[in-house]
């Protein structure tokens, strides 16, 4: 029990201390939120996605990413264009206005990082590294039980 409740405060610390419990604001200090900037990110990268690929990279439900997406929309940064595959299917896909803003958070983001990692010594950033890396495991395994326990409640 000790184990879990150290484990819950690290965690509690990083969020406050890398700034993301500012809801409307990424550590980087953009001022969008990090759903919003995670949305950019992915579009920047990968493409245009459709709406249930944007969810499912995201790892947030439809209704969150439908919101999520008509904010982008009302900033300038998105556009909805049919999908040359599927009639019924649209695809999202950046402005010139929503790559530049994900291209500036890129920017800021790399920075974030750069002094960061500067801040760490080498044994740290190993640590860091395997801890964050065992973190992302766990969680990806959470999710896939949960996922499954869902399925056969159905």
């Amino acid at each position: 029990m000790a184990e879990t409740q150290h484990i819950q405060d690290l965690v509690v610390a990083f969020v406050r201390a890398f700034g993301l419990h500012h809801p409307e604001q990424t550590p980087c200090g953009h001022p969008v939120s990090v759903s919003e900037a995670h949305a950019l990110m992915e579009l920047d990268q990968g493409g245009p996605l459709q709406q249930k690929e944007l969810a499912a990279c995201l790892q947030l439900d439809k209704s969150t990413v439908s919101r999520l997406v008509d904010k982008l929309q009302r900033r300038g940064w998105l556009d909805r264009v049919g999908d040359l595959e599927d009639g019924r299917a649209v695809r999202l896909s950046l402005t010139v206005a929503g790559r530049q803003a994900a291209q500036q958070m890129a920017v800021a983001r790399r920075t974030k990082f750069s002094h960061l990692i500067a801040a760490l010594g080498t044994e740290d950033r190993e640590a860091a590294i395997h801890g964050l890396t065992a973190l992302v495991r766990g969680l990806d395994r959470m999710r896939k039980e949960q996922h499954s326990a869902d399925s056969t409640v159905e």
